[in-house]
């Protein structure tokens, strides 16, 4: 499991329970205990966590915060890199979806300051607050099983409602992507919606940081080819893109 993967269970498990446990954590994450203390160092450096004798709570900073806005900080800078320039693909009048995400929540932000009219598809409920701010943004909620962590629907019936729609543009927030085992992603729940936006979409865009490039998760979603382009932070050399290039997926 990745760091980014690691620090989002144990913001998820703090919004659960007060404090957590070193112990309690390696069980979890299925690591080590001096890996669970570099991460918890890691991530109060990053000032998500405070540290204290044998685990961690939150910051007073992030104590009103929900989960969902707790992970939004991590690598938010990049995040928002990658969604500013995820922007030039959109076009008035387009239908286009969303999944669940922090990426694609920061995207949403981003697409309410385009002022253009278009139309977004999505079970990411925390897009669909933003989105709401806009006048000239359509929103069409997709319903479904909620996912408290995740903030977002999901289920069979997200997956039918999904299913009726033939998106111009879908926006794709995934957790990971290498050249060995294209896109992978650790939500279990996030599958089978993830697969049928890419599948039934007409254009489809990963939109993810540069740190997600290279790793592998849990569950293999799709190849590289099945996403038209990936847009990401400018960390990402020319090597890297070449490399990726060269199997069918467009990196910028």
């Amino acid at each position: 499991m990745l760091y980014t993967e690691r620090a989002e269970l144990i913001l998820q498990q703090l919004q659960l329970q007060a404090t957590v446990k070193v112990t309690e954590l390696a069980e979890l994450l299925q690591v080590s205990v001096d890996t669970v203390r570099r991460d918890l160092k890691s991530m109060e450096q990053s000032g998500l966590v405070r540290c204290i004798r044998g685990g961690a709570c939150l910051p007073d900073s992030l104590s009103l915060f929900s989960n969902f806005a707790g992970r939004e900080i991590v690598n938010i800078d990049a995040k928002r890199e990658a969604a500013k320039k995820a922007l030039k693909y959109i076009r008035p009048d387009m239908v286009i979806a969303l999944n669940s995400g922090t990426t694609n929540t920061i995207l949403a932000q981003e697409m309410v300051s385009k002022g253009e009219r278009f139309t977004v598809v999505t079970n990411n409920f925390e897009a669909i607050r933003i989105l709401m701010d806009s006048p000239s943004i359509e929103v069409i909620a997709i319903g479904g099983k909620m996912d408290s962590i995740e903030r977002s629907t999901c289920g069979t019936q997200c997956e039918r409602e999904f299913s009726r729609y033939f998106p111009d543009l879908a926006f794709l927030s995934i957790n990971a992507v290498d050249r060995e085992n294209g896109f992978t992603d650790f939500r279990m729940s996030e599958i089978g919606i993830l697969q049928l936006l890419a599948e039934q979409s007409k254009k489809t865009i990963a939109v993810m940081d540069s740190g997600k490039i290279g790793k592998c998760s849990r569950v293999r979603l799709f190849p590289l080819t099945q996403v038209d382009r990936l847009v990401t932070d400018e960390k990402v050399t020319e090597k890297i893109k070449e490399a990726y290039g060269k199997q069918g997926l467009i990196i910028e």
